[in-house]
């Protein structure tokens, strides 16, 4: 079993780490004499630093070490060739891996590529239904308006796993929805346990974060913008596509964004809707922690997807530097 102690180095790490966070409060106190609003972010300075910023350099010591602390490049090879750990073996006991049937395994590529399309998809169904729903809401003429933002609240109040789970009272074979069928003499369908299943409760629970950051962005936009359109001659689809819809492109790829991430490292709903028929990137990372006890791999898969994290984020922040759409209401 792997030791999962934390090295020696990490140790002195957190604690120069805490004894530089020290010094640096005091000489700040004392330069300027007292203390001022900004510092009283120093607690969660600390908080960030010990248990985001550490686990971080934790996960990088795993992801390019092996199981005794040495340094490699396994981690990723394996990530790229799922076979990398078996052919190496098999060389080790002197036979060629051609021979044995060993040749380069594409299964965690083919599970992130998979991911990526079951995400991609989430999010475009999500953005075809989160933007005409979030312009309804936004409308200042719609009465129900403020009501149907209470509806799409309601449900993100209760728990993420619960809301999962009903889903299966709906789909399961003897779930509402087959008895319906059943019952307009229809035959029995098979809703469970695939790819459809899975994506439907993808889109299910990521539809409000999708909705939220659009609605924002629309409703920050001055009715006079669309006035003064329509009053130099456009008509409203011309005056969307010119005026409102590049306004809302902030809360768009807000909208973008916290769909996409979250739906490509999910791993509960596949488990669940797909019944272990499906397998996202998330799942991969769980298994190689939890069930192949693989910290290393599973470090080295958790940092890949930290990367595609970055470049997400990196993406918001240059389509919108002023983050006017990134919040939920």
């Amino acid at each position: 079993m792997l030791d999962l102690k934390m090295p020696v180095w990490g140790t002195w790490l957190m604690a120069l780490g805490f004894i530089a966070f020290i010094a640096l409060l005091v000489l700040y106190i004392r330069r300027h004499k007292g203390m001022s609003r900004s510092l009283f972010a120093s607690p969660y300075t600390l908080w960030m630093i010990i248990f985001t910023v550490l686990p971080i350099i934790l996960i990088a010591y795993y992801a390019f070490t092996d199981a005794n602390g040495k340094f490699t490049f396994d981690n990723f090879v394996t990530f790229w060739d799922s076979n990398h750990t078996m052919n190496k073996q098999l060389i080790e006991m002197g036979f060629d891996p051609a021979e044995m049937g060993g040749g380069r395994g594409t299964v965690n590529l083919d599970t992130l590529v998979y991911s990526l399309w079951m995400a991609f998809l989430c999010t475009l169904i999500c953005l075809l239904l989160g933007y005409p729903a979030a312009a309804i809401m936004a409308d200042r003429q719609f009465k129900l308006g403020a009501t149907l933002v209470v509806l799409f609240i309601i449900p993100m109040w209760m728990n993420f796993i619960l809301r999962t789970i009903a889903w299966m009272t709906l789909l399961e074979d003897n779930g509402l929805i087959n008895k319906l069928l059943i019952w307009l003499g229809f035959e029995r369908v098979q809703l469970m346990y695939n790819s459809n299943a899975v994506q439907l409760g993808m889109v299910y629970n990521f539809l409000p974060f999708m909705v939220f950051p659009i609605y924002n962005a629309l409703a920050k936009q001055d009715v006079k913008l669309f006035e003064a359109s329509m009053d130099l001659g456009a008509n409203r689809w011309l005056t969307f596509w010119k005026v409102t819809f590049p306004l809302s492109l902030p809360g768009v790829v807000s909208g973008i964004t916290m769909v996409f991430m979250p739906a490509v490292t999910t791993f509960f709903i596949p488990r669940m809707l797909g019944g272990g028929n499906t397998e996202m990137f998330g799942d991969l990372i769980e298994r190689t922690f939890l069930t192949a006890n693989n910290w290393n791999l599973g470090s080295a898969l958790s940092l890949i997807m930290m990367v595609l994290i970055l470049l997400s984020l990196g993406l918001l922040r240059k389509v919108d530097p002023d983050g006017e759409g990134g919040s939920m209401l």
